[in-house]
């Protein structure tokens, strides 16, 4: 497979996702981008803004096992990652997989679970295995973890722990539609129920090519430099308590590359980090008091650390990588 192909691959995505999600291109974008990369999604936002839809929507379209799993308080790990039982009729045990041997899991208001629970996602989020019982099984490609969570609720939730959310190559919200989007859901919502209408456009075998290949993308050194420059400025940040891990800055360069990818390019651009650094980065901030964690201030905060470094040229950029 070709960049130009993993740039084809991506435009179905788009065109047959529009079929359901009205507008969010960079929301659709940024989820294309994480299932190039292999990364798993969190989508936070308030209810009713369509996180649900848009991963199913994304499920729909591509030819891979999906699972729904709503998260609650009584959510048992075996639950998710499967349980051994007794065969009467074979007189011996067998496994019976659970959600989680899928390629795409929807785990539903994911915050609402026991730490617990949210725990046993850590391994197979990881190192793509799930073990029981002193057993190991490996997870079919892809795997992606697609999780919601409501950012304005605390009653009944859980809040992720700081290494459950590192995880999670990019936190993103759908965010209130425009008046002329609002009209065009009415309008479909009066048609029917029109996620039946959209079917796979993608293969599996596609998906796992393109995860494969979008890896070749060239990245300059300059451009290496400048992304462990922004990390670097979180860590001795005076109000961060904990800046952005080694395992963030390979998720921003990941990113970076697959933005690349689906573009059709061969080389990444600083413009390709400037515009994943929010959504990769953000959400590994720690803050020294944790009332700011609440307050939007990480999205904020890192803005202005990047806009306080130089960025390298493009030009530079795609001479070198021409080279």
């Amino acid at each position: 497979m070709e960049f130009q192909e993993i740039a084809q691959v991506a435009a179905k995505l788009r065109a047959n996702m529009a079929k359901v999600i009205v507008g969010k291109n960079d929301t659709v974008d940024l989820m294309l981008i994480a299932m190039i990369a292999s990364g798993h999604i969190l989508l936070e936002d308030v209810p009713g803004t369509g996180k649900t839809l848009l991963a199913k929507t994304m499920a729909a379209s591509l030819d891979c096992t999906f699972r729904r799993v709503q998260f609650t308080p009584d959510l048992l790990p075996s639950d998710l990652t499967g349980i051994h039982f007794y065969n009467q009729k074979e007189g011996e045990f067998e496994f019976r997989e659970g959600p989680l041997f899928a390629n795409l899991i929807l785990a539903d208001e994911i915050n609402r679970a026991t730490p617990r629970t949210q725990s046993s996602l850590l391994e197979c989020m990881e190192e793509r295995q799930i073990s029981v019982d002193g057993h190991t099984h490996e997870l079919k490609r892809p795997f992606i973890v697609i999780a919601t969570q409501n950012p304005v609720d605390n009653q009944g939730t859980f809040p992720l722990p700081e290494a459950q959310m590192d995880r999670f190559m990019l936190k993103m919200s759908m965010g209130y539609p425009t008046q002329e989007e609002s009209v065009e859901i009415l309008r479909r919502t009066v048609s029917g129920d029109f996620i039946t209408g959209v079917s796979s456009v993608v293969a599996q075998r596609d998906i796992v090519a393109a995860q494969s290949v979008y890896t070749a993308v060239r990245v300059q050194e300059d451009l290496m430099r400048y992304i462990i420059s922004i990390a670097d400025a979180t860590r001795h940040h005076p109000d961060i308590a904990l800046g952005v891990s080694p395992r963030g800055t390979q998720a921003l360069l990941k990113a970076a590359q697959a933005r690349a990818a689906i573009q059709g390019r061969e080389y990444i651009l600083p413009d390709d980090i400037k515009a994943l650094a929010l959504p990769v980065l953000s959400h590994r901030l720690v803050f020294k008091h944790r009332s700011k964690q609440q307050e939007g201030k990480a999205e904020a905060l890192l803005s202005d650390i990047i806009s306080q470094i130089p960025v390298p040229s493009d030009r530079t950029s795609v001479e070198s990588s021409v080279q």
